[in-house]
């Protein structure tokens, strides 16, 4: 059961009126029902825009009961839904609008189980693109794909076909081979794309291999979460270190 204080909400700056909580206090009444949660959770989907707490004059956090309520109902809809962030964005808006919003059912339909009820319910799997298909997304050609392939930098998958984003890294490679770096260049980017998701799978396996079905359908989400603050970190040390070595 969520525990909320009640009081004013909104974003901006905090005044001394205003019944507001700290992020410590969010954390602490979300952990009933959202035991995973964290602080860096929290932070996270506030910079994505899902949650816009006030701020002290010295820059704290602190957040409303309504912050608060929408935290739960987001965390619900990852957990209960497998929803992405930016529908669960969506449907926000559309609340805020004040028009009817239809969620799926959670998890999966007891009918489309092939075994017990029990089973862990699953988000269905990304569609697999042809070889063709990634020519034609990526707009590249037979020989370009080839030679990215030969270093490593695209693959196919275990049971074949390619990932969606496999369409997304083909046009990036192109684009950087237009300033000079060449697929051997990018080798190293791979491989340290491939040691950062060996960190994330180190901190989510503990969550799949929990008890609870809820905590190992969580653990995509959480994955997707560390996924985009090391994207954010690694931008981050690449400012740093362009802007040192150009003084």
């Amino acid at each position: 059961m969520l525990r909320t204080p009640t009081g004013g909400a909104g974003s901006g700056t905090a005044t001394a009126g205003d019944r507001l909580v700290s992020i410590g206090t969010v954390l602490n009444q979300l952990r009933d029902e959202f035991p995973e949660v964290t602080i860096s959770k929290i932070r996270f989907l506030e910079a994505e825009g899902l949650v816009e707490p006030r701020r002290t004059a010295s820059g704290y956090r602190k957040f409303s009961p309504q912050d608060v309520e929408r935290l739960a109902r987001i965390l619900r809809m990852q957990r209960d839904h497998y929803l992405p962030l930016k529908v669960i964005r969506e449907h926000l808006d559309a609340l805020a609008r004040g028009e009817r919003v239809e969620l799926p059912a959670p998890g999966r339909r007891r009918d489309l189980l092939e075994g017990p009820w029990e089973q862990d319910p699953e988000p269905p799997a990304a569609a697999r693109l042809g070889r063709a298909e990634l020519l034609a997304a990526a707009e590249v050609t037979e020989a370009e794909l080839a030679e990215w392939e030969s270093y490593g930098l695209i693959a196919e998958t275990e049971g074949g076909g390619y990932d969606p984003e496999a369409a997304t890294v083909a046009r990036l490679v192109a684009d950087l081979g237009r300033f000079g770096l060449e697929p051997r260049h990018l080798r190293s980017v791979k491989a340290a794309a491939d040691r950062e998701a060996g960190l994330i799978e180190q901190v989510v396996a503990p969550l799949r291999r929990h008890r609870n079905p809820q905590t190992r359908a969580h653990a995509e989400a959480t994955a997707q979460e560390l996924a985009a603050q090391s994207v954010r970190l690694h931008a981050a040390l690449m400012q740093i270190a362009l802007g040192t070595r150009s003084q």
